[in-house]
């Protein structure tokens, strides 16, 4: 019989993969209907986000040893992506309709389908050679993917936050919630796009 923390681990990965597959192909439908990239946030961002927020169990799962990994790595990632998504997408509505978030969204959604269900799989030892293969090797046009075309070489996620900045120091962004810090949110955001030795910090 399974043992309970295996259980757990299969249907945690397993219920990310149903999810992430759905919002793919939510995305995707989304496009070919309306043959235009400018739906994948209103076709796909609620799920997207509580997948998500979800995500922070892999943190609590690294910090109490149910996986191996280190706590650090699985906080960078969960917290820049959940930043990108929830501080500037969700609260720039300009940004919603742009190609990035359309890019960014399909790169998110392929790479995850892939990598939960390597887990998920990998749990019941069952996973195929071939999936093994894509878990390590597919990141790595899925991680630089969506180059901007004519645009920019930033990836899609920092080029978006880049496009942010007008918006972000326009409306004042945040500026109220940290008025009493000697802390600038633009700052922080051109200090992320800058900063591509560290893109963990953006996405």
């Amino acid at each position: 019989m399974a043992r309970p923390r295996t259980l757990y681990l299969l249907a945690y990965n397993v219920v990310q993969t149903c999810g992430w597959t759905l919002s793919l192909f939510w995305i995707l439908a989304n496009a070919a209907l309306t043959k235009t990239l400018d739906g994948a946030y209103s076709s796909a961002s609620s799920l997207i986000g509580f997948l998500q927020l979800l995500a922070v169990m892999e943190v609590l799962h690294a910090a109490t040893g149910l996986t191996p990994g280190s706590v650090t790595p699985a906080l960078l990632q969960w917290g820049g992506r959940t930043h990108f998504l929830f501080a500037i997408v969700r609260r720039i509505p300009e940004v919603q309709e742009l190609p990035s978030v359309f890019i960014t969204f399909t790169a998110w959604s392929i790479s995850e389908v892939i990598r939960y269900s390597h887990y998920a799989m990998s749990c019941i030892d069952v996973c195929p050679s071939w999936l093994i293969y894509l878990r390590y090797t597919a990141f790595i046009a899925l991680y630089p993917i969506g180059v901007f075309p004519g645009e920019s070489v930033l990836p899609t996620a920092v080029w978006l936050m880049y496009q942010a900045l007008p918006l972000i120091k326009g409306e004042h962004l945040y500026e109220a919630f940290f008025s009493s810090f000697p802390f600038s949110y633009y700052a922080f955001v051109v200090v992320c796009v800058h900063d591509r030795q560290s893109p963990e910090l953006c996405f």
